[in-house]
């Protein structure tokens, strides 16, 4: 059985149960797991010198639509609020097969890994042209980052009320069929898993009241689980008292959408009763502050949760709305916006990795990951804080202050899949070749 030591971190941040930050420290893996950490071992297996670096836990990413990857930087979309901008991209969706699902996956998913994410979900709610979501785990398993990919769907299209055009949207019995196939194929709920399903209406404006109740049944019957977006603009409130009568918490409350099987996605403008609600219920968030900044929705009150012990994680969202995938940088950004409303001591550079790390481990129920500790899953990155960013730090665990925004090594069950900065499973160049190809042809299309 293979194993690596990674010796003589300068700093190695476990945000285990103790928070604690160990100088000159080592860490062993073995067989997919962490079986030591200390200071002075030895092994006879592999060894990969960490002096000069900060070792934490693997980031992990809870809310993403890795297709867009394909539609960064539109023009027509760049300056657009959330529905506007929904309906200036579903046409170029729309041109979608398999092989822009996958490619893009790729591209996403490699990118993940190089800003130090080790476990990353996925929403994906569109299926044009034969796409399956199959297309997106087969890339995951290339890449090698651990996936929980989600069953999102649309059902109710314009002609319906809904946002969506009509091409994009699919019949209810066919969403739950096509659930219960992708769960039997791809879902492995055991320890350590590297591959997770769960289902996913898109949200509430893009399904039926039926078909968010009838997936809630699926997933309880079969033991996965839910996500949707809520609460992610003034548009989106608006829209839940005109059609509902209700905010957006009751909503999800009235249709069985809460409990610690469940996250959704952004939650920008809950008020304190929906906060409270989700406490009480144990319901997680993924947050999402850079893709808030850019469609102009706002600054989800992180603080307000996490003090009232709502389960938060960091999300980058899709690469059309943030326009990047960077996991560090999106945990930066959540730290700063908290001082932007709530002053200068209102999130702490580790609390901020913290929730990158176990925060979205436990918001997508993997208590075995996010954390350095004995027994913990070997998803480990490794960031080198000789260079530049941090020359001059005088804390070098407070990476979100003044670190890198690429890993220079990141392990997920052990296996290496960034090498001193470079992508070792697959051809990464090729991948950008082709997504470029694509890109290209998309635009020439319209």
């Amino acid at each position: 059985m293979t194993e690596i030591l990674i010796r003589g971190a300068s700093h190695l941040v476990t945000v285990d149960d103790e928070r604690r930050v160990l100088r000159d420290a080592d860490l062993r893996l073995r067989g997919g797991q962490v079986v030591e950490v200390g200071q002075g071992l030895s092994t006879d297996g592999e060894v990969v010198d960490a002096q000069g670096c900060v070792v934490t836990p693997g980031l992990v990413n809870t809310h993403h639509h890795l297709f867009q990857t394909l539609t960064r930087a539109v023009p027509l979309a760049q300056n657009a609020l959330l529905f506007g901008w929904l309906q200036t991209l579903y046409p170029i969706w729309a041109r979608f097969t398999p092989e822009h699902m996958y490619v893009s996956a790729q591209i996403g998913l490699a990118e993940l890994a190089l800003s130090g994410c080790t476990l990353s979900s996925d929403h994906l709610y569109l299926y044009p042209n034969g796409a399956r979501l199959d297309d997106t785990v087969a890339a995951a398993a290339e890449v090698g980052l651990r996936f929980h990919p989600t069953r999102g769907a649309m059902s109710i299209g314009t002609s319906k009320g809904g946002l969506p055009p009509d091409a994009l949207v699919e019949e209810e019995a066919a969403i739950l069929e096509d659930m219960v196939r992708v769960i039997d194929a791809f879902h492995d709920d055991g320890y350590g898993a590297m591959c997770r399903v769960g289902v996913a209406p898109c949200s509430p404006f893009s399904v039926s009241r039926e078909l968010m109740r009838d997936t809630a049944l699926l997933a309880r019957d079969k033991g996965v689980m839910m996500h949707t977006h809520l609460a992610e603009n003034d548009e989106d409130i608006a829209y839940s008292l005109e059609q509902f009568g209700c905010r957006p918490g009751q909503y999800a409350q009235d249709l069985g959408w809460v409990g610690p099987d469940v996250w959704h996605a952004h939650c920008v403008k809950l008020d304190p009763s929906e906060i409270d609600l989700f406490a009480r219920t144990g319901t997680g968030v993924a947050h999402c502050p850079c893709s808030n900044c850019r469609l102009g929705s706002g600054i989800a009150p992180v603080r307000a949760m996490r003090d009232a012990g709502v389960t938060v994680g960091l999300g980058v969202d899709g690469s059309a709305s943030n326009d990047a995938g960077n996991l560090v940088a999106e945990a930066r950004q959540a730290m700063l916006l908290q001082r932007v409303v709530r002053g200068a001591d209102a999130m702490s550079a580790q609390e901020a990795l913290e929730i990158a790390t176990r925060g979205g481990a436990d918001v997508l129920g993997r208590p075995e990951c996010g954390r350095l500790s004995v027994g913990a899953r070997a998803d480990v990155a490794v960031w080198d804080v000789s260079g530049i960013e941090a020359a001059g730090s005088w804390d070098p665990a407070a990476l979100l202050l003044a670190g890198p925004t690429t890993v220079r090594d990141l392990f997920v069950e052990g296996r290496q899949i960034v090498r001193g900065g470079q992508v070792t499973t697959f051809d990464l160049g090729s991948a950008i070749t082709r997504q470029n190809a694509l890109a290209k042809a998309l635009s020439e299309a319209i």
